[in-house]
């Protein structure tokens, strides 16, 4: 298929159409807008529905309510926003019920900057919502990768009934690039018995209904079959790219934007002889815990962690596979500010020769 230019949130809608997404709710915030604003004037094309809810909360619970009739559904939002759906997500996945959540990423905490930042980590891969759930997390680095997975997470979504997020910052949000667009797929609500609460016309079987409420009995049941999910993940789903690391000396760690500006710092500095390599998380959450455990630590002098985030917020995974064998490094920039390969390639060979403290 021949490829387009399109802008990074323009581009991650129109993969959702293709995906057969039908039902799109959100409200306005920077820097995601042109998610909705795509997704108003798309969605009567293909006899889908957009709503601009009056609010972030009612705009997950009208996606709680069509995912539960067997339709394919949306939402987007930054992190303020993620915060207010972050109940009605955590009903979603105790209903086991399938959704897709974008979050196009800026400064915090608070209303912060609206400028592009990596300072969501935490939010999404730890701490989302209350009840201790997990949800299977994307990070694309370009906006074909983030065509792709995002086409692709309404598949792992009901294949695991369970909401999946994808986070890009909002400099992937912004930019164009030339994207090779999925072909179109035509939703099949038959397929999503398991949990459609609608009764089709051929059907004789009385209506049921969906509860997030369980007895203690089961729901102990329910969040045991969910650790299990998680373990799943980590056994089948990591997805990470690795570069260089059969001689790397020092290992980036990076993921997004990040990681494209680190990688130009990385090849510059192995064209000066540095060995250097790079891991760079394209799943979140399952993290890519064997890349870093398995590192031959003999070889390896030091870890640096490079996101858009001070603290850095990925240095805790890190730290956790890396097990005190090599000293990890941060380096970024935050509340919006960014770096350019120039500036991440004169921190890292400062952290290389020994100048950074």
């Amino acid at each position: 298929m021949a490829k387009v230019l399109m802008k990074g949130c323009e581009a991650v809608a129109e993969a959702a159409v293709r995906a057969g997404c039908r039902f799109f709710a959100g409200y306005p915030i920077t820097p995601q807008n042109e998610i909705p604003e795509y997704m108003s004037s798309r969605m009567p094309e293909v006899g889908g529905v957009f709503v601009q809810g009056e609010s972030e909360v009612a705009s997950v619970s009208m996606v709680y309510g069509a995912s539960a009739a067997g339709v394919r559904s949306m939402t987007s939002s930054s992190g303020p926003g993620i915060s207010l759906k972050s109940e009605g997500i955590s009903y979603l996945s105790s209903t086991k019920l399938p959704a897709l959540i974008v979050n196009v990423s800026r400064g915090g905490p608070g209303l912060g900057s609206i400028q592009p930042a990596q300072c969501d980590y935490y939010q999404m891969t730890k701490a989302l919502g209350h009840g201790g759930f997990r949800l299977m997390c994307f990070a694309p680095a370009t906006l074909q990768e983030a065509v792709d997975l995002v086409y692709n997470s309404f598949d792992y979504a009901e294949r695991d009934r369970n909401p999946v997020l994808v986070l890009m910052d909002g400099c992937l949000g912004a930019i164009m690039e030339m994207v090779e667009l999925p072909e179109m797929v035509e939703p099949d609500r038959k397929k999503t018995k398991a949990w459609n609460m609608s009764r089709f016309p051929d059907e004789k079987r009385p209506g049921k209904g969906l509860s997030p409420v369980y007895p203690e009995f089961v729901l102990e049941k329910e969040n045991a079959a969910r650790g299990q999910l998680l373990k799943s993940w980590e056994e089948n789903d990591v997805q990470v790219e690795e570069l260089f690391l059969e001689d790397a000396e020092y290992v980036i760690v990076a993921y997004g934007i990040s990681a494209r500006v680190a990688k130009e710092a990385m090849l510059k500095l192995r064209e000066e002889g540095f060995k250097v390599g790079m891991i760079r998380p394209i799943t979140l959450l399952p993290f890519p815990k064997k890349s870093l455990r398995n590192l031959d630590y003999n070889r390896v002098k030091g870890i640096i962690d490079v996101e858009l985030a001070i603290p850095a917020q990925m240095h805790d995974d890190i730290a956790l596979e890396v097990m005190e064998r090599a000293p990890i490094y941060d380096y970024g920039r935050s509340g919006g500010m960014l770096f350019n390969d120039e500036e991440a390639y004169d921190a890292i060979k400062k952290i290389i020769t020994g100048g950074a403290q």
